[in-house]
């Protein structure tokens, strides 16, 4: 199968950057590593089909730029974390970066999750990890099957 291993990309891609961010856990990493076989499968860094969506984490721009305009600017403490992570050069706030820099795709997912309004499930709950994300991230407007798609967190979680 192509793409990413999925233990190698849960231990030295997720895991330390929502670390760095100090946004992680076993519920966040398995979240954020759910998400993204959700979102690309962990194979595509653009929405297949000719949509807008970017990176592994399949964000759209226009949610990144929202990130940065609304919930970024009033905290700067996280936006200097997001800096380290993505790299204090050129590029980062960019929504163009969320294809090219892994990094900084991943903690832009977290800090979207962390504008949610509940709490994170349980950290072995695929359901429910599945469930919030077609709530917070995917919306009711987007494609995902939360009960489909919970197959796809257990693989998460096992990793």
């Amino acid at each position: 199968m192509p793409g990413l291993d999925l233990a190698q990309f849960k231990a030295l891609l997720v895991s330390p950057v929502l670390g760095q961010l100090e946004l992680g856990g076993n519920a966040a990493v398995n979240l954020l590593t759910g998400t993204a076989l959700v979102e690309s499968g962990l194979v595509w860094l653009r929405q297949n089909g000719g949509g807008p969506a970017l990176g592994l984490w399949q964000m759209e721009p226009a949610t990144h730029d929202d990130i940065w305009r609304n919930f970024l600017r009033f905290r700067p403490d996280l936006t200097s974390a997001l800096r380290q992570v993505g790299g204090a050069g050129a590029g980062v706030g960019s929504a163009e970066l969320l294809v090219s820099n892994l990094a900084y795709a991943c903690a832009m997912a977290r800090i979207a999750y962390v504008r949610a309004p509940a709490q994170l499930p349980v950290a072995t709950d695929s359901a429910g990890l599945s469930a919030y994300h077609k709530q917070f991230y995917n919306t009711l407007l987007g494609a995902a099957d939360a009960q489909q798609n919970a197959a796809l967190f257990a693989r998460a979680i096992g990793a």
